[in-house]
């Protein structure tokens, strides 16, 4: 049974960090939420650089590959949509969802969504998120900020984006980089109210 009558837009910008969104969507998946799905143009050039794998174009390959690496075959629903469709319903302001989670977040759709362009579908969903008031997530993975960048995210917070940069905690004692990746993701995810991340969380000093 699904989680939500209402989907979550998950949008994969260009950043290095593709984990961040693969156990992203591995938990949304197994806690049956539904996710419509859009990975920027500059996200193809990532996946070779990083994984050295190729990223199908066509939704429906997107949709098995996007399975394949989160390790979920059937758990949830899952549509993909091509990053030039701007056509789309997630690019309408009518379109209902959850919110919106872009993870991880490049500087580039960063300073684009704050001075209101939209180039692509992935920016045009983040836009419609702002004008309409609704929950919009970034998870910007980039080091050094340089000012540019800061003020591009302070620009975003005021007008209610919640920006999560992509930095883990070490009090849960993390074994793993997946326990440092899932920490990240939690955090993101609790912005949207989304809990279905098995992360330990602070109790407190004991």
């Amino acid at each position: 049974m699904l989680n939500d009558t209402k989907p979550l837009i998950l949008g994969v910008s260009g950043a290095s960090g593709l984990i961040y969104a693969i156990r992203a969507l591995k938990f949304l998946l197994e806690a049956e939420y539904t996710i419509e799905l859009v990975a920027s143009k500059s996200t193809y050039i990532v996946w070779q650089a990083e994984q050295e794998t190729r990223m199908p174009a066509d939704p429906e390959g997107q949709e098995q590959f996007w399975r394949e690496q989160a390790g979920v075959a059937l758990a949830g629903k899952l549509r993909c949509h091509p990053w030039s469709d701007v056509g789309a319903g997630i690019a309408s302001g009518s379109f209902r969802a959850l919110g919106m989670i872009i993870i991880p977040c490049s500087m580039s759709t960063v300073a684009k969504l704050a001075v209101g362009l939209s180039s692509d579908l992935l920016e045009r969903a983040a836009d419609v998120q702002i004008k309409e008031g609704r929950k919009l997530v970034i998870v910007p993975r980039e080091t050094p900020f340089s000012l540019i960048h800061l003020r591009n995210l302070t620009t975003l917070a005021e007008t209610g984006v919640r920006v999560v940069p992509a930095i883990p905690a070490w009090y849960h004692h993390p074994q793993t980089i997946e326990d440092l990746v899932d920490f990240v993701v939690a955090r993101s995810l609790d912005q949207l109210d989304i809990d279905c991340v098995p992360i330990q969380r602070w109790q407190g000093h004991r």
